[in-house]
């Protein structure tokens, strides 16, 4: 009787693995799409894209939640190396800390594309599509410069420390403002975690703190943003311009509705799409990117122009 190795055994079943806690059978035809955490909004719409294309592509995607942890996103990436994936689309939870699982996967050979976090350290990854957050940060900067010519001070929340995005828009809001601060002052700059109930806690101390309320808060996305909104709310202020990131519908609705002022529209959807249409690229017919880094360009949404808003169909 031949023996078979377990190994060549494991290899040709299907092999039952845990994603965020659901029971996901894995074959060659699947590709991993992982991201930070589904329990922020923005993801949730990047994952549905991301599933759909894969769809559309004729493959199955197994999904990853990070659940805001690199620990929990690193062992759903090694769990997928081990089981054969055929490629890998993922917006990495931190930049330094999932690079060793990246590495991973394109020393097994596995295609990998990175969407919306980039992780440049590791050579050998496909391609990075998404947004210039640098140029978004610049361009929440250049609404307040064009709200407040005469100047105003400004409370700054910022974003997850350690993920690209955080520092990428935090440096373009630093680009146009330090350039004239003898006008805009950011009297209050603290991390709020892309976190909903950190960014309504961190107002609270910033304006619990300051002398005179703020002319503006800008947030490095929607979810600090409405928090944000909620604890100017309960302080009976008004007039404060307030400034989010990522388009979400919800903030959608409070820029339609005067809750916010503004927020950067970033594309998830296509940056998503894209990420897979170049993933599957390769895969099909080995044709790589024209562009290794691709980066589109924010664009702030007010009331003037919402109807460019990514999302605005599912606007309530």
């Amino acid at each position: 009787m031949t023996r078979i190795s377990r190994r060549t055994l494991m290899a040709s079943v299907a092999v039952i693995s845990v994603f965020g806690g659901s029971r996901i059978a894995l074959a060659a035809d699947k590709i991993l799409a992982s991201v930070p955490g589904l329990s922020f909004p923005f993801f949730v719409h990047m994952m549905n894209a991301f599933k759909a294309e894969i769809a559309k592509q004729g493959y199955e995607a197994v999904e990853s939640d990070g659940q805001v942890s690199s620990p929990k996103q690193t062992a759903d990436v090694e769990a997928a190396i081990a089981q054969g994936v055929k490629g890998i689309v993922i917006s990495p939870n931190e930049v330094d800390a999932m690079a060793p699982a990246l590495e991973q996967a394109v020393e097994a050979g596995i295609p990998v594309v990175t969407v919306d976090r980039r992780v440049p350290s590791v050579e050998g990854i496909l391609a990075h599509i998404g947004a210039d957050n640098v140029k978004g940060g610049e361009a929440q900067a250049n609404l307040i410069v064009s709200l407040f010519p005469d100047g105003a001070t400004i409370v700054n929340l910022q974003g997850q420390p350690g993920a690209s995005p955080a520092i990428d828009r935090n440096k373009g809001l630093h680009n146009v403002l330090d350039g004239m601060a003898d006008k805009y002052k950011i009297v209050f700059e603290q991390t709020a975690n892309f976190a909903r109930d950190k960014g309504l806690s961190v107002t609270e101390a910033a304006l619990s703190g300051l002398a005179e309320a703020p002319k503006v808060i800008v947030a490095a996305n929607d979810d600090m943003a409405l928090g944000a909104m909620e604890a100017v709310k309960a302080r009976g202020l008004s007039g404060i311009v307030i400034i989010g990131f990522d388009a979400l519908p919800e903030a959608l609705a409070q820029v339609r509705d005067g809750g916010l002022t503004a927020t950067i529209e970033q594309f998830p959807g296509q940056q998503s799409a894209l990420g897979v249409q170049t993933l599957t690229a390769f895969l099909k017919d080995g044709t790589k990117p024209a562009e290794k880094v691709l980066l589109l360009t924010p664009v702030a949404i007010t009331k003037d122009n919402l109807n460019t808003a990514e999302r605005l169909g599912e606007v309530k």
